[in-house]
């Protein structure tokens, strides 16, 4: 099977960086979600459609000295590789794919303009990172990608199609608005032959014999019999042909307010950094986020009067910036750091309290393999607490993989974010 580019180029556009871009830009994380699902199968349709391009092929195999993917959101724009490239692949289309992705997802203009641009960026980085760790030439990367053809469409969120992109016919197949539907006419001349072997034009003469007559007012009865028909079959199709697509329009509108792994209460995150009291220190962490919301406990004496694991057990704390690159459990997203350092700062601060990490999927996948992974993510965060100086404060470390995903393996990458995630509880 051939490599899914899209799916290599999420692990450059992961929670963190959505919600990094959603600050700096001053827009919901659900609407950067948004508009890079929209973006993203429109730029690697587009460099799909230029596959044999030298142009596009030599910024590719460039991107690797530029640094790309080291600073995606700042380094992406105003750079002269990211915008040849764009040039290149959508010439005049670039403002009505801008306008196109703004309108659905709810973002403004400039902001698209500038995801577009991170988008692109990380499509450059990625596959520039691929072809050189596979020693891939102009022909094996021309290839890989114009085997994206046939899939691009397919990976267009509910909601977005090509058309509605402007690109038109990209995804490899016909573009149906714009196809011309042939009718055969029924008042075409008919030639015929006589039993003489002379051949003449019947062109409806008033002559015509009494057959023909009945033919000329019959016809139209039975085309609007059948119009009738197909009308009242249209009309009463069984209502579950009218709504089997509603649950792909299901979007997340906040992927770090999530539901515990057991019935825990919610923790809610406004997602703006503030300063974080910790007895007299201030950490950088969001209102209501991960650091907050454990200081208060810590503050309030729930620690300390928990009588046992029972009473602390089914409240999680899920991380609100520790993410994982994609399909990795030992390299985090930019970010990533700053959190497990907070947590460490907390840890010394109360060094009697004790804590359990959290591994969590989504329900994609096998599921032997989800339990691995994030037992092994579970395991990375534990060992990292571990070196920063804390390790005897974590008396565990568990991956559940999907067991309490709660969004269908059929929803769009974004909304299963919400399942992908990191966690911890206090312990005894």
């Amino acid at each position: 099977m051939s490599l899914n580019v899209i799916d290599l180029i999420k692990g450059q556009l992961g929670p963190a960086l959505v919600s990094q871009a959603a600050t700096q830009y001053g827009e919901s994380e659900s609407g950067i979600s948004k508009a890079i699902s929209g973006l993203l199968p429109a730029v690697v349709g587009g460099m799909a459609n230029n596959a044999n391009q030298p142009a596009l092929l030599d910024a590719i195999t460039g991107s690797q000295s530029t640094g790309l993917l080291g600073n995606l959101l700042g380094g992406s724009s105003n750079n002269s590789l990211v915008s040849s490239v764009l040039s290149a692949i959508f010439g005049d289309k670039i403002n009505g794919l801008i306008n196109a992705v703004s309108g659905y997802s709810g973002v403004s203009n400039s902001t698209s303009g500038s995801l577009l641009n991170m988008v692109a960026g990380a499509a450059l980085g990625s596959l520039g990172k691929y072809a050189a760790d596979h020693n891939l030439d102009r022909n094996s990367l021309s290839g890989l990608l114009s085997d994206q053809k046939g899939i691009v469409s397919s990976l267009l969120p509910a909601g977005l199609s090509l058309a509605s992109l402007g690109l038109g016919n990209w995804g490899g197949t016909p573009d149906l608005a714009t196809e011309k539907v042939k009718v055969t006419s029924y008042d075409e001349p008919k030639v015929e032959v006589n039993r003489g072997g002379n051949t003449h034009v019947n062109v409806d003469r008033k002559d015509d014999n009494e057959a023909g007559s009945i033919w000329k007012w019959l016809l139209p009865l039975l085309l609007l019999a059948l119009a009738a028909w197909f009308l009242w079959k249209q009309c009463n199709k069984p209502a579950e042909q009218t709504t089997a697509t509603t649950d792909s329009t299901a979007v997340v509108t906040d992927s770090v307010s999530t539901m515990m792994p057991t019935d825990s209460a919610m923790v809610s995150t406004n997602k703006v950094d503030e300063d974080i009291d910790l007895n007299g220190v201030a950490l950088k962490g969001y209102r209501g986020g991960m650091e907050d919301s454990m200081i208060s406990f810590l503050k309030s004496g729930g620690y300390t009067n928990a009588a046992d694991d029972a009473v602390l057990k089914d409240t999680w704390y899920t991380f609100d910036k520790v993410n994982f690159k994609m399909g990795s459990s030992t390299e985090l997203e930019a970010g990533s750091q700053v959190q497990l350092d907070n947590l460490v700062a907390i840890f010394k601060a109360y060094p009697d309290a004790k804590i359990k990490v959290g591994g969590y999927t989504d329900k994609v996948g096998d599921e032997a393999n989800n339990v691995k992974l994030s037992t092994a993510r579970a395991n990375y965060i534990k060992s990292a607490l571990e070196k920063a100086g804390v390790g005897a404060q974590v008396i565990g470390a568990e991956g559940y993989g999907s067991k309490f995903a709660t969004v269908a393996a059929t929803a769009s990458d974004a909304e299963r974010a919400i399942d992908r995630k990191m966690a911890v509880r206090f312990a005894k």
